[in-house]
């Protein structure tokens, strides 16, 4: 009789730093390391996982690179778990958010959708809580898409602070900090697709009625301009979509 052949997965050994940079990190997000405690040395760590220390560097490098962990030199030093920033949470999550925009992960109509729900929150909960402050940035940005001089990716970067501004007064930091990535990664990538087949006018318009509802508080209005937008920039999109079809054909 000949031997049974049996079918076994290969072993990973590519993603050894991979996988124990995720048990570091599952560790810490489920308490059992706090932030500021120390981690064992990378000797000790090699010892550990039964690994090279250059596959123990490289794990602590993608936590790093996450902002999960710090290091410190001195007699005091080592490494310990660090406590990330608003600003270095939001940066990562906007930078994998662009990212799977650009490898196609998204689709510019299913960016308008996301958007514009989560937009409709934000306007119905500021029109009840904004405050002076975000009111007078709305109004900036708007004073400053009015100047014709301004170049596309400057007005780009206007209409992002505009709406950012909208977020913001709707006080509420969860929905602020999922909004400021969809603004920061995806409102660029999708002002730049349509921006010569949009009305700058238009656009100014549309965001003179969102301020003027907030200030209003009037929740029907903010959210029939953030939909008058909406809708703008996915016909806009589509003409854009319509001109590329014909100029490949």
């Amino acid at each position: 009789m000949g031997s049974l052949k049996l079918k076994y997965e290969p072993l990973v050994t590519a993603s050894l730093a991979k996988q124990i940079a995720e048990k570091i990190r599952a560790s810490i997000t489920d308490g059992t390391l706090k932030v500021d405690d120390q981690l064992p040395t990378e000797a000790e760590l090699a010892k550990q996982f039964q690994v090279s220390r250059p596959t123990i560097r490289e794990a602590l490098k993608r936590l790093a690179a996450q902002s999960l962990i710090r290091s410190r030199r001195g007699p005091a030093g080592g490494t310990f778990v660090n406590r990330p920033s608003y600003e270095e949470v939001s940066s990562n999550l906007t930078t994998a958010t662009a990212l799977l925009v650009s490898l196609g992960e998204f689709e510019v109509p299913e960016v308008l959708e996301a958007r514009h729900e989560l937009e409709v929150t934000c306007a119905r909960l500021a029109t009840k809580r904004n405050s002076k402050v975000e009111l007078d940035v709305m109004a900036e940005e708007i004073e400053t898409q009015k100047n014709s001089a301004l170049s596309d990716v400057e007005f780009c970067a206007s209409d992002v602070r505009f709406h950012r501004a909208m977020a913001d007064a709707a006080h509420n930091p969860v929905l602020r900090f999922v909004m400021f990535a969809v603004i920061e990664a995806l409102q660029p990538i999708q002002n730049m697709v349509v921006f010569r087949f949009r009305e700058r006018k238009e656009i100014v318009k549309q965001h003179e009625k969102m301020l003027a509802a907030l200030k209003a508080r009037d929740t029907d209005a903010a959210i029939a301009a953030v939909t008058e937008q909406t809708d703008y920039l996915r016909e806009r999109f589509d003409a854009a979509q319509k001109w590329k079809r014909q100029s490949t054909a």
